[in-house]
């Protein structure tokens, strides 16, 4: 390959992304929180915020610590990965794995690699947003330009 040829990359785009707290300031909350998973199960569940809140700090109280693990999960500060998937579960969601140790990444938060119907809560690295029809709905994108990982989602 000369150095006059271009490397073509493929063009990736993001998927639209709209506004929304799940319902949080409606409830009363107000300033910055590490509040996504519950954001994002009121939106997909669509339920109201301050009742997923309740449950999601209710299964918290069942945590055990241990040496790797202080403190515990709440929703306003976050959620530890087996409280997320029982406070899933409980709610009648179902996950959906897109990778596995070793496999690397197969799904972005990209148009046309998230689910385009239905309602879906994605895991990503250090944080869960909620997709609706193919449209992410969160208080910022998280997409990182289309370069995100999608470790899998729970699905309505």
């Amino acid at each position: 390959m000369s150095s006059e040829e271009e490397v073509s990359t493929p063009e990736v785009s993001p998927p639209p992304c709209v506004y929304d707290d799940g319902g949080r300031k409606a409830a009363g909350y107000k300033g910055t929180a590490g509040d996504c998973f519950c954001r994002a199960l009121a939106i997909v569940t669509e339920r109201p915020y301050q009742e997923v809140y309740e449950i999601i700090n209710r299964e918290a109280v069942k945590e055990r610590s241990s040496s790797r693990k202080q403190g515990r999960s709440s929703a306003r500060g976050g959620v530890r990965a087996g409280t997320a998937r029982r406070v899933a579960r409980l709610l009648g969601l179902r996950w959906v794995p897109m990778m596995r140790i070793g496999t690397g990444c197969k799904v972005h938060v990209r148009e046309g690699e998230i689910p385009q119907k239905g309602r879906q809560v994605l895991n990503l690295s250090r944080h869960f947003t909620a997709a609706v029809d193919g449209v992410i709905h969160d208080t910022h994108d998280p997409s990182r330009d289309g370069y995100r990982c999608v470790y899998g989602w729970w699905e309505a």
